[in-house]
């Protein structure tokens, strides 16, 4: 009887902890992701850094709330401001649609669809509150008051679905406002092709976006007023009988109103509504769970998992379910790997590229080929805006094993990057030459002052050069690697060591003067930014830039200045806000700065400022819901990401990662193969003493990235 009760017990035991297991895999992580952050402004000088002029809506993120799925064609979310930066602002009163594409850089905002009724009149809009809207991965609610209509949204990967509940049965419209987007809208055109379908294209600069929508209800009549023009729109009547929800499905595509046909049959085909979001949701989830964490507080939770969430949504599929899309020039095309937008490399280079490669190499490879593809046309790897960072992303991942790409075109088009005028480096021929890039002489220059951001340009080129050198030493290139390792120590030739900054020079390699290291400028010397915020940015010779400083205690005692020299409110550039001293947490030009202190041997000083920085420059201002600044393409969430967990790539096209104190107890990375990468602080301190990785004392502050293939352990002993 004895045994038989043991034997109860431990199959019963194993059946609960077996249970436990399992419910824990399958915590829902959507749970903690607020899409709402990042919608608010900041108002609060004390918290922007100076008193915005009226008028000013300081960039405090600009995120969208909508739904979209990883890296997808389709991102589903409400406008409220046509030509803001990504459409939704928190504080608007009312909703002016819901677009299906979006990026929060002021463009996009594409096929704009509103719920009215027949007796509505220009300008369609309606009011809206924040009580009744909820938003989750995967799903957007809302009640539009003036025309009492419930909406729901969820969306695929090309294509999204939208239900309409009227309060009233009757009178049933729906606009199409096509002659509306965040930019230019240049032509447009909708048809009635059956009872219950329509279809047609929006133009906008170069992108002409098809779509294909299938409706739940009869239409009665479509009403198209000035079709491509601007001011026009349509408006679709639907069938008086029955009060069950209207549902509108509606595909996309870049390629044609058939591609938007299958692309949406393909992805959606008879599934409803809540079974899309239920699809949506375990999307999410899978991406989500390849980091969990125990401890940390609720906030440091949805700060870290909507950030997590925010750094997948960027760079955007192209291509459709048949594999075709539209290349750079229009033609469309058909390939063995999917198409996606260029990243927004001057910011994501930094780190989130590399988050990506490590989450979704797959998607990662697509991306890369999908810069070498655009370089077809002109023999050069495109940027986005400033820097040529491509180098950076291409090695790193190339480095990380991702090699399902042409690797031998992307290098030929980087070197031509590296070393001919006239592509993706302005001022080639003057930066080989002079190793620095210059700057005119200006008289009273300010904060827009156009000229050639030389001292920015110079710091990013040498990074990009030692970022390419590796590259070079992995193609076996001996030549191009001494010579390009060679210009990556370019960064001393704009430091100035009688004033101990990254100083602008003349054409004749005289410093500028006069010479104000605290006032910001667009691209006058700096890029965004002023002397103080570039002049630690050199991530690949940290240890030389000390050097340069004369030394580790002038170079504590530097950065130490950095993070306590209040800024000047009369100094006002209005992406540049959210101040610690003189560091910016809210651009990306200096976010490698809180970690230096590392190479003076002091991380503790490092993870204060670390510290501070994630809880009170994230989730902040009157709602909760503001950012320091711009997320830049998920470029800051993907910060708080990394930083939050504990983990830096502070030289990203390296295979290292330098370790700081995670604000978790545990983090949990799944790997691909099934094994796991954790990081323990068992003693819950902040200052950092020693790294223990597999039983062993770490010599340095850095992991390699051999971890994620092999996984283990990391201990941290802190105090």
């Amino acid at each position: 009887m004895r045994l038989l009760f043991l034997f109860t017990f431990i199959i019963v035991s194993i059946s609960f902890f077996g249970c436990a297991k399992a419910q824990e895999e399958k915590t829902d992580l959507t749970q903690f992701v607020n899409p709402f952050i990042g919608t608010a402004p900041l108002t609060d000088p004390s918290q922007i850094g100076y008193t915005p002029p009226e008028g000013w809506r300081v960039w405090a993120g600009l995120t969208y709330p909508g739904t979209s799925l990883p890296n997808a064609m389709v991102q589903l979310s409400p406008i409220t401001e046509f030509g803001s930066g990504a459409g939704y602002e928190y504080e608007d009163t009312e909703i002016l649609g819901f677009t299906h594409t979006n990026k929060g850089h002021w463009n996009l905002c594409n096929i704009p669809i509103l719920p009215v009724n027949r007796n509505s009149k220009k300008p369609f809009k309606s009011a809206f509150s924040h009580d009744r809207e909820n938003a989750s991965p995967g799903y957007y609610e809302v009640y539009l008051e003036d025309y009492k209509v419930q909406v729901r949204l969820t969306s695929t990967l090309r294509a999204g679905i939208h239900e309409y509940t009227f309060d009233q049965a009757s009178e049933r419209t729906i606009l199409f406002d096509l002659g509306k987007a965040n930019n230019r809208v240049s032509d447009w055109k909708i048809t009635n092709s059956s009872e219950k379908v329509l279809e047609g294209f929006q133009r906008v600069g170069g992108d002409k976006v098809h779509f294909y929508v299938k409706l739940s209800h009869e239409i009665e009549t479509v009403n198209i007023i000035e079709e491509g023009k601007r001011d026009g729109y349509a408006t679709v009547d639907i069938k008086d009988g029955g009060d069950s929800p209207v549902v509108l499905q509606i595909g996309l595509s870049y390629v044609s109103e058939a591609n938007a046909k299958e692309n949406l049959e393909k992805e959606v085909a008879n599934k409803s509504f809540d079974q899309v979001h239920e699809e949506a949701v375990d999307t999410w989830n899978n991406l989500l769970s390849h980091i969990t964490v125990k401890g940390g507080t609720p906030k440091e939770k949805e700060m870290f998992y909507s950030s997590f969430y925010r750094s997948f949504l960027w760079p955007a599929l192209r291509s459709d379910v048949n594999g075709e899309f539209s290349d750079e020039t229009g033609e469309k095309r058909k390939e063995d790997f999917n198409y996606y937008t260029l990243p927004s490399l001057w910011d994501t280079y930094r780190n989130k590229v590399v988050l990506l490669s490590i989450v979704r190499p797959e998607v990662t490879a697509d991306v890369i080929q999908s810069l070498v593809d655009k370089g077809h046309r002109t023999g050069f790897i495109p940027t986005f805006f400033h820097g040529d960072h491509a180098a950076s992303f291409i090695t790193g991942s190339y480095r990380r094993g991702i090699k399902d790409f042409d690797v031998k075109k992307a290098y030929e088009y980087l070197l031509n990057n590296a070393y001919k005028e006239g592509g993706t480096r302005p001022y080639i021929n003057e930066y080989i030459e002079k190793g620095y890039i210059s700057d005119p002489h200006v008289e009273n220059p300010h904060v827009e002052t156009k000229a050639k951001a030389g001292v920015s340009k110079t710091l990013e080129f040498a990074y990009d050069d030692y970022a390419l050198a590796q590259l070079a030493k992995e193609m076996g290139d001996e030549e191009h690697y001494n010579d390009l390792m060679k210009r990556g120590q370019n960064y001393r030739n704009v430091f100035d060591p009688s004033v101990n900054f990254m100083r602008g020079r003349l054409e004749n390699g005289d410093w500028i003067s006069p010479f104000n290291p605290e006032y910001p400028y667009y691209e006058y010397m700096y890029r965004e930014a002023n002397a103080w915020q570039v002049s630690f940015y050199v991530p690949h010779d940290m240890p030389g830039l000390v050097d340069l400083y004369g030394g580790k205690d002038k170079f504590e005692a530097k950065l130490d200045e950095l993070f306590t020299k209040p800024w000047n409110p009369e100094y006002i550039a209005r992406n540049v806000s959210g101040f610690m001293g003189q560091y910016c947490q809210g651009n990306q030009p200096d976010h490698e700065a809180p970690f230096s202190y590392y190479f003076v041997d002091k991380p503790e000083k490092s993870q204060k400022v670390i510290d501070k920085l994630l809880a009170d420059y994230f989730g902040i201002g009157e709602h909760g819901l503001a950012m320091s600044g711009m997320d830049d393409a998920g470029e800051m969430s993907s910060w708080y990401t990394w930083t939050a967990m504990g983990l830096y790539p502070l030289s990203p096209a390296d295979t290292d990662y330098l370790v700081t104190v995670p604000v978790f107890d545990e983090v949990h990375w799944k790997l691909g193969n099934g094994k796991m990468l954790s990081i323990y602080n068992p003693s819950k301190g902040r200052e950092l003493k020693e790294i223990i990785v597999k039983d062993k004392k770490n010599s340095n502050y850095f992991i390699s990235h051999d971890l994620f293939k092999e996984g283990g352990e990391i201990k941290l002993v802190t105090e």
